[in-house]
């Protein structure tokens, strides 16, 4: 998770909202970015959505059993979608999302019964620290 906030800062110092993701396997990180979107202008280029592309290219496979998702904020419908397709293992984040969270604070995609897949989440891993780089990062934009 310390990576993952190191790219949560990185992100923020680009000017983009600073959310960072990690994914490791067996002790190796396959992946890892800040979130890109304003950079990049694409609306997909989260954190999340760029580390797995950079995961599954690293095992030369789209499916990522195995692996954990570090991630400083609680993933949204999107990313969480695309967790359940690559057949992620484990996701564990810091900050929840109560406006756009998809593993438990407003939807559940994670969890949904109906689906091929579930995730299990680990919730609240350096909690203050990640929200607080959240909070400062719009407080600071406020301002401006």
């Amino acid at each position: 998770m310390r990576e993952a906030l190191r790219l949560a800062r990185q992100a923020a110092e680009s000017g983009e909202v600073p959310v960072g993701s990690v994914i490791v396997k067996d002790g190796r990180i396959l992946g890892r970015a800040g979130n890109q979107v304003e950079s990049l202008r694409d609306a997909t280029a989260h954190a999340e959505m760029i580390s797995l592309t950079q995961a599954a290219e690293a095992l030369d496979d789209w499916r990522l059993e195995g692996t954990t998702v570090y991630v400083t904020l609680e993933p949204c419908a999107m990313c969480a979608g695309a967790m359940v397709l690559s057949r992620v293992g484990k996701i564990v984040f810091g900050a929840d999302d109560p406006i756009a969270g998809a593993c438990g604070s407003v939807f559940n995609i994670v969890g949904e019964k109906r689906l091929n897949h579930r995730i299990p989440i680990v919730r609240g891993v350096l909690a203050n620290e990640c929200g607080e780089i959240l909070k400062e990062f719009f407080r600071t934009r406020r301002r401006r």
